[in-house]
């Protein structure tokens, strides 16, 4: 029987960090990272096209 991933969608203006996150979170088995947005207009898209269950978001960011 297949479990539902988690699917994650990470949000965050710097790269370093969109990337650290997504490495930590893919290594749980239950957890898939479905995507990244740099800023909150962006990540707006994203949330309608992806249907991400969750997103990480920095809440101090440009544009925000």
């Amino acid at each position: 029987m297949s479990r539902h991933k988690t699917r994650v969608l990470v949000i965050d203006d710097s790269a370093v960090v969109r990337q650290m996150f997504s490495k930590i979170l893919d290594a749980d088995p239950d957890i898939e990272v479905v995507g990244s947005a740099c800023d909150p207009y962006v990540a707006r898209e994203k949330i309608v096209e992806l249907q991400p269950d969750v997103v990480t978001l920095d809440i101090e960011m440009p544009r925000m």
